[in-house]
């Protein structure tokens, strides 16, 4: 009846996964991408060039050897931009070969173009080329598109002084100085990075603080760190205008404060790239940011069309999209599916690192639900030493009525990484107890969990002591 038993809008994250999954069903699957966006926003524009970047920055400073070495230790003295972008562009170019072959290797049909709705089950997928165009028709559908940097209005992108978080990796030089408009989690991993490259940076944010989904401590010892990197925070501010004058540019905030810079980087939000689906087509609609509503099985107002990835909203992270494509596939086709929703991990690739699993404190504490910190400093462990981080931090919440692990914070070297420790640990049910009793390799940045767990079973213990004198 169908040409296909499912289409996928998109080949980002989510689209792959969806794809591959129901490839593995037996299903006939087609993804519809334009020709040069395969792998999506996340391999072209997004994750891989930006943290692809970021290593390049990292290992061309030498800054993770300042510790041992000094603040003037670099690797390269002369940084250019052509050396950050070369990396990046052999880590995307293969990515988008890996991409193309898995979903090849299913056998996915790739359609190239781009997608819009005819009605709920018809799509026309239009090529560059005039008149090149394909309309194939699938049983269930999954919109996959992402989103793409919002531009307001007011401000005048020229793409070489006034940039936005794509535009930055085609910069044509690095910036001496640099104004970053919006602190979420793009802003200040660019912000970080180009502070590791020594650019004086400026991050002006409306609201109050930054990054206010993390745990505070972890935030502030962020935020101590940039500073400490000559990063100034403007946080209550909003942009009036941005001026461009010869040798730059110059930034107007409402409050009258007026900031020259070579380059101006726009992080103010994404939006959905919704507006060439032709949505009403298919009897749906998008919010004012382009987003797509769906329900907790990733199904939109039609219900056997599935949106999944940043189109829908947070947490928007390459790792969530992959298991909402995953899932929204298994959905489509009745396929049992378990989400462990509350265990996923955010990662947030600053310049160091921070990344956390579970509950914060303040949700713990605003829930009113009992638990003890237990706390391990990078300073304390020989790896720490070892690698030259002195700043970095690993904090456990722990329940003083189970003694089940109910979040992990990790600040500094790895932290990505570490986090999955305290995930697979809560996953499983298991306690602090394991931690205190297992057998850590030595030396390593891991026996953090150790050590904070010692930290957290020596205070309920006192307290257990206190309650029963």
């Amino acid at each position: 009846m169908y040409d296909y038993d499912l289409l996928v809008i998109g080949s980002g994250p989510g689209g792959q996964k969806a794809a591959i999954a129901a490839a593995k069903l037996g299903k006939r699957v087609a993804v519809a991408e334009r020709r040069d966006m395969m792998g999506g926003v996340c391999v072209n524009t997004g994750t891989i060039p930006s943290k692809t970047l970021r290593e390049a920055v990292l290992y061309l400073t030498g800054f993770a050897q300042r510790d041992l070495y000094g603040a003037s230790y670099r690797v390269k003295s002369e940084i250019t931009i052509g050396d950050l972008l070369a990396r990046t562009q052999h880590v995307v170019g293969r990515e988008v070969e890996v991409i193309r072959n898995q979903l090849l290797r299913n056998h996915v049909d790739l359609l190239a173009g781009t997608a819009r709705f005819e009605d709920a089950h018809t799509v026309t997928v239009a090529g560059e080329a005039r008149g090149d165009h394909t309309t194939v028709t699938a049983e269930h559908v999954v919109i996959a598109t992402g989103t793409k940097p919002a531009r307001p209005a007011q401000v005048e992108f020229d793409d070489h002084k006034v940039l936005d978080s794509d535009a930055v990796l085609r910069m044509e030089r690095v910036p001496a100085s640099l104004v970053v408009v919006g602190a979420g989690v793009i802003g200040i991993e660019y912000a970080s990075m180009f502070a590791a490259l020594g650019t004086r940076v400026t991050v002006v944010e409306k609201r109050p603080q930054m990054l206010d989904f993390c745990d505070p401590e972890v935030v502030e010892s962020l935020k101590f760190h940039l500073r400490d990197q000559s990063v100034t925070f403007r946080f209550g501010e909003e942009v009036a205008k941005v001026e461009v004058a010869p040798k730059g540019t110059v930034t107007s905030l409402a409050s009258g404060k007026r900031i020259a810079a070579d380059m101006v980087m726009y992080s103010a939000g994404r939006q959905g790239v919704t507006e060439e689906l032709d949505l009403e087509k298919a009897g749906l609609s998008a919010d004012a940011r382009g987003r797509i509503s769906v329900d907790d099985r990733y199904r939109t107002a039609v219900p056997h069309i599935y949106a999944v990835g940043d189109v829908i909203g947070f947490p928007a992270l390459a790792a969530t999209s992959m298991d909402q494509g995953r899932l929204a596939a298994y959905h489509a086709f009745g396929e049992p599916a378990r989400e462990l929703q509350d265990l996923q991990p955010i990662g947030i690739y600053t310049v160091p690192e921070i990344s956390y699993c579970g509950r914060t404190e303040a949700e713990l504490t605003t829930s009113s639900v009992p638990y003890e910190v237990g706390t391990a400093r990078y300073r304390e462990l020989a790896r720490g030493a070892i690698v030259g981080d002195s700043y970095g931090m690993l904090k456990l919440l722990v329940s003083t009525d189970d003694r089940t692990l109910l979040g992990v914070h990790v600040f500094g070297t790895g932290a990505t990484d570490l986090v999955h420790i305290g995930q697979a640990i809560m996953g499983c049910g298991g306690t602090v107890d394991y931690l205190v009793d297992t057998v850590l390799n030595y030396p390593t940045l891991s026996e953090a969990y150790k050590v904070a767990a010692l930290d957290a079973t020596n205070k309920i213990r006192a307290l257990e002591a206190f309650g029963t004198a």
